[in-house]
C-alpha cells in the first residue's frame, strides 16, 4: 500500500511514524513534512490547501490511502477532489468538517442528534454578546465560530476581557462553562460503523497548575485511571453513534476521526466541542498505544468497511507526551534555532521524539520553525514509568528558550 500524508506537525509525525512501522505499507509519502517526517516518509511542497495540486501529487504518486491531519485542508475541502478521481482518502468532506469549521453548525448538529452539551448562544454584534456573558455569568467561556489553531476559545472570569475576544471574532459561539475534569476521545468511522479509540487527556494552559494562556497542547496522557468505568461506551451510545448518524441523515456523512472534547461534569458528560481530525498532542499517545496495524483501519474508514474489522488491539501500559515550545510561545513565538540533543534523546530507545514545528537548516541540521517544536513521548508499563521516560528524553534536547510544562500527568501518575 502507497500512503500519503497531508500535514507536518506532530501529530502528522505520529500518523507517519505509525505507518511506517506498518509492513502493508511499501511506501510513505508526506506533504509537506518536516524534519522528523522526513526520516520516516519522502517529503514533497505541496500546497495543503488546494485539493488540485494534492489531488494531482495523490495520483502522480499512485497512492492507494490518502491521510490528511491538519483540520484547515479538510474545512477547505481537500478530501472532496481526492473522492471525485477515486482515491480512497480519510478525513471528511468539507461539508462534514464544518463540525469542526463552525461551532454553530456543531451545535445544531448536537440539538439535532440529541446530544448532551453546554447552552450556548450564537453572537453576531457586541450587544448580544454582551447580553449573552450576563446570562450565563462567570467563568465565561467565548469561542470564536471558525478555526483558530486550538487557541481560538477564551475561559476566563473577567467580563471585559471575554467582550474583547467577542469583538475580535466576526460571529462566536457563548456559552456556559462546564465544570469536572475534561477527556479526549478520538472515534475512527466511515459515515455508519464508529469505532472508539482509547480516551486521554491533554493540557492546554501554557504553564504548570494550569495557568498561563491557552494553547494548541503542551502535553497529553493515556489510560486515564480516574475515568469512570463504561465512559467509552457511554459516549459511544449518547455522542459519536448520533452525531454520526444525524450528519448522515443530513446528507452529509461523515467519513474519518470524529473527536470528541468531553467534561465530565456534576450533571453528567457533555461535549465541549467537536473536531474533525486527529487531536495534538493526544494523538502522540493514543497511537503509541496502538498495536493493531494503522493503515487498514484508515483504509477501511475510507473504503466503508470498518464493520468488517476485528477489534482493536492496545498496549496495556500507558503512554506520555510532552511538547517543547520556543520561547514566546503562543502569542509571539520564536524560530530559526539550531536544536541540539535529538538523537541522544532517542539513543536508549526508551523515548521518540515527534517533529511539529522544525525544518531542516541548509548544513543538514535541524531548526526550530513553529511555536510548537517538539512532543517527547513514551511508553511505559503504568504512567508514573512513561512519565519518567518522557521527561528523561526531554531533558537530553535544547535550543533556545526551550519552555516545556513539568507536571503533565503528574497527578494522573501518583
Amino acid at each position: 500500500m502507497k500512503v500519503l500524508v497531508i500535514g507536518g506537525g506532530a501529530r502528522e509525525h505520529a500518523l507517519c511514524r505509525s505507518l511506517s512501522q506498518d509492513p502493508a505499507v511499501t511506501e510513505l509519502h508526506c506533504a509537506p513534512g518536516n524534519a522528523g517526517i522526513a526520516r520516516v516518509a519522502t517529503l514533497h511542497p505541496v500546497d495543503q490547501l488546494d485539493g488540485a495540486a494534492v489531488t494531482a501529487l495523490a495520483q502522480e504518486l499512485g497512492a492507494d490511502l490518502v491521510v490528511v491531519g491538519p483540520e484547515a485542508p479538510l474545512v477547505a475541502g481537500v478530501a472532496d477532489p481526492l473522492r471525485a478521481a477515486g482515491i480512497p482518502v480519510f478525513g471528511p468532506s468539507a461539508a462534514a468538517a464544518q463540525l469542526e469549521g463552525s461551532k454553530a453548525f456543531a451545535k445544531d448538529v448536537m440539538a439535532g442528534a440529541g446530544v448532551p452539551t453546554a447552552r450556548s448562544y450564537v453572537c453576531t454584534t457586541e450587544q448580544e454578546a454582551a447580553e449573552a456573558l450576563d446570562a450565563f455569568g462567570a467563568p465565561y467561556v467565548v469561542k470564536d465560530d471558525g478555526l483558530a489553531a486550538g487557541k481560538g476559545v477564551v475561559v476566563t472570569e473577567d467580563r471585559a476581557a471575554a467582550l474583547e475576544h467577542a469583538k475580535g471574532c466576526d460571529r462566536v459561539v457563548i456559552e456556559e462553562y462546564l465544570d469536572g475534569p475534561e477527556v479526549s476521545l478520538f472515534a475512527i468511522t466511515d459515515g455508519t460503523t464508529v469505532l472508539p479509540l482509547v480516551p486521554a487527556q491533554d493540557f492546554k494552559r501554557a504553564l504548570d497548575g494550569d495557568q498561563g494562556p491557552n494553547t494548541g497542547g503542551m502535553g497529553a496522557y493515556t489510560p486515564l485511571p480516574w475515568a469512570p468505568e463504561g465512559l467509552v461506551e457511554e459516549v459511544l451510545a449518547t455522542v459519536l453513534q448520533p452525531t454520526v448518524d444525524e450528519l448522515r441523515r443530513r446528507g452529509t456523512p461523515f467519513s474519518g476521526l470524529l473527536y470528541a472534547g468531553l467534561a465530565l461534569t456534576s450533571r453528567g458528560t457533555r461535549v465541549i466541542e467537536f473536531n474533525a481530525r486527529f487531536g495534538d498532542p493526544e494523538t502522540q499517545v493514543v497511537l503509541a498505544r496502538l498495536r493493531t496495524p494503522l493503515a487498514g483501519v484508515l483504509l477501511a474508514a475510507a473504503n466503508g468497511t470498518l464493520a468488517e474489522l476485528e477489534a482493536l488491539r492496545w498496549d496495556e501500559g500507558a503512554a506520555v507526551t510532552v511538547v517543547l515550545a520556543s520561547e514566546g510561545y503562543p502569542a509571539n513565538p520564536r524560530t530559526g534555532d539550531p536544536i541540539e540533543g535529538l538523537d541522544e534523546a532517542e539513543a536508549d530507545g526508551t523515548a521518540f521524539v515527534l517533529h511539529a514545528g522544525t525544518r531542516s537548516g541548509a548544513d543538514g541540521e535541524v531548526l526550530t520553525a513553529g511555536g510548537r517544536v517538539l512532543s517527547v513521548t513514551a511508553t511505559g508499563a503504568d504512567l508514573a514509568e512513561a512519565r519518567a521516560k518522557a521527561y528523561a528524553g526531554l531533558s537530553k534536547i535544547s535550543f533556545k528558550g526551550a519552555q516545556h510544562r513539568t507536571d503533565i500527568a503528574a497527578r494522573a501518575a501518583q
